[in-house]
């Protein structure tokens, strides 16, 4: 995301936290009750591709509540006094270190003992725009070990992180360590279908290069050789500036690209205005931080789908 984005001071999450904790001894039996579904694992995901595998996996196990509600904007999540008491009651929490600095800061000082990193889980890169020479917007939101936290756009990288919430998963609810078990292995065969496809759909095209508004595709742009051509320092509901036009024309005529893709959930003003003034066509690429009624699939399969073929017509797949 951009750096224009609004990013929420540590010492307001902070006192959103204490907030949080006092309003948690306040709660009622029934209002703490609330996270709980029979026997099922209490389940808080933080946003949703993280929501996603915490339900694959866990199946009939679990009951999963997500931090960021559908069609809002996961960086600039703001966490209510509930939520963040609701993280002391919850049996498993998996986020993503890196994309969400309230989230981050909270489990932090909510003391929760079961909470899994899916950073961790994998190894992070660093991608940055090709063109715009800065960093794309996160500043790792303080991950010490910096990187891309983009993982889940790469199939193969999200295989991996399937694979450690598994683990996680048998670790916290060791009574149904099959289940998770076999849930884990088909997520993972269709991760690598999903893999296939990609290599096979994009192996053969008329370009390399896709622009975007959102530079979020770094690992997919690397795991299948293309280039991913950013637009740095120009937030999603802005004007670009006439250099930054300019040096995406540039770009486009020198490497072939004919389309700038904006996300579902952002304005796509930028993207139009870029087309207008370059001569180029829009599409959708969605990052897939949130499934709303626009996005193209009704899950993180489907949509990924929908990328490549997206992906395919932009760079004339053959």
């Amino acid at each position: 995301m951009n750096v224009s984005r609004r990013l929420i001071p540590t010492a307001a999450v902070a006192g959103a936290v204490v907030l949080g904790l006092t309003a948690l001894t306040a709660c009622s039996s029934s209002d703490a009750a609330d996270h709980k579904n029979g026997d099922k694992l209490d389940v808080v995901a933080s946003f949703y591709p993280m929501q996603f595998l915490a339900e694959r996996i866990g199946g009939e196990h679990v009951s999963v509540t997500t931090l960021t509600k559908p069609g809002a904007e996961p960086h600039d999540l703001e966490l209510s006094p509930r939520q963040i008491g609701g993280l002391t009651d919850a049996d498993y929490i998996l986020y993503l270190k890196g994309i969400q600095p309230a989230v981050d800061d909270a489990i932090e000082q909510s003391g929760a003992k079961d909470a899994v990193d899916a950073a961790k889980l994998t190894t992070l890169e660093d991608h940055g725009t090709e063109a715009g020479g800065e960093e794309h917007g996160h500043e790792h939101h303080g991950d010490e070990a910096g990187g891309d936290p983009h993982i889940w756009l790469d199939p193969v990288k999200y295989a991996e992180v399937a694979k450690g919430v598994g683990k996680s998963l048998e670790k916290s609810d060791p009574d149904h360590a099959a289940d998770y078990r076999k849930n884990t292995a088909a997520l993972v065969t269709e991760l690598d279908g999903l893999d296939k496809a990609y290599t096979d759909g994009l192996k053969n095209t008329a370009t390399k290069t896709f622009i975007t508004t959102h530079s979020a595709f770094g690992y997919l742009a690397e795991r299948y050789g293309l280039t991913q051509e950013g637009i740095a320092g120009v937030d999603p509901e802005a004007e670009p500036s006439p250099a930054r036009i300019s040096e995406i024309h540039t770009i486009a005529e020198k490497d072939g690209a004919t389309t700038v893709f904006f996300e579902t959930l952002a304005s796509d003003r930028t993207a139009k205005t870029l087309a207008e003034d370059t001569g180029l066509k829009t599409d959708v690429l969605d990052p897939l931080e949130g499934i709303t009624d626009k996005s193209k699939g009704a899950d993180y399969i489907e949509v990924m789908r929908s990328n490549l073929a997206a992906l395919q017509k932009a760079l004339g797949a053959k």
